[in-house]
């Protein structure tokens, strides 16, 4: 007898655990508060997503929405944002899940026009640059989504002006932790740029580091899941 429908069902409630402890870790790090959504890429071209709710509050009994990346709405009780995730997964059919977040030093230095650089190891998982959607309009719309697609092309993370910020990851803990590694960057560019001009390091370093990304943002995510 065939136990695929089994392993589905255990496999999706996996998924379900990871994005309550993704919620929970985000709550307690100070990246979300009444706001914010992950997601995670489910076979068959649909997403699983956090609903309309404080984070910090999910159990993997909570109602997650599936999404279908092709459908020409959403589906109830989806938050208006998972346009968001549905063209980003559309665009980058590599990427297992997205995280929506506030960070608020990352948000607060893309409203000053400070660029977050590479200042530090971990810093250079996000690129060479940390892209900015220059448009603090909600993204509630499939246009809308798919413009933020374009300027996160393929880099791993992206500030939205005066409204938080994207990561994407291979898994829901990569997009947690880089959201993590994204608020701490900013915070060391914010200082830096106080105390005088932020000199990233080496294009040769950052390269070094991107080679650990997975690995270190392993142990970013345990970190994180213990500490919520």
């Amino acid at each position: 007898m065939s136990t695929e429908p089994a392993d589905a069902g255990q496999a999706l409630a996996d998924v379900r655990r990871e994005l309550a402890a993704a919620g929970k870790a985000l709550a307690a790090a100070g990246l979300v508060t009444a706001f914010g959504h992950v997601s995670a890429r489910l076979p068959g071209d649909r997403l699983l997503m956090t609903p309309p709710a404080p984070l910090g509050t999910l159990t993997p009994a909570a109602r997650y929405a599936e999404v279908p990346l092709d459908g020409a709405a959403l589906p109830e009780g989806t938050p208006r944002e998972a346009w968001i995730h549905v063209e980003i997964a559309r665009a980058r059919p590599g990427i297992g899940a997205i995280c929506r977040a506030q960070p608020p030093t990352a948000t607060a230095l893309a409203s000053a026009g400070v660029p977050i650089l590479p200042l530090h190891g971990q810093g250079a998982f996000l690129g060479p640059e940390v892209p900015v959607l220059d448009d603090a309009v909600l993204v509630r719309d499939r246009a809308r989504g798919r413009a933020l697609a374009e300027r996160l092309a393929a880099a791993p993370a992206l500030v939205m002006r005066g409204n938080g910020a994207v990561t994407v990851g291979a898994s829901v803990g990569e997009a947690v932790a880089l959201m993590w590694v994204l608020e701490a960057s900013a915070r060391m560019n914010a200082t830096a740029a106080a105390a005088g001009t932020p000199v990233p390091i080496t294009p040769a370093e950052q390269e070094a580091w991107r080679a650990v990304r997975s690995e270190l943002s392993d142990r970013i995510w345990s970190h994180l899941r213990e500490s919520s």
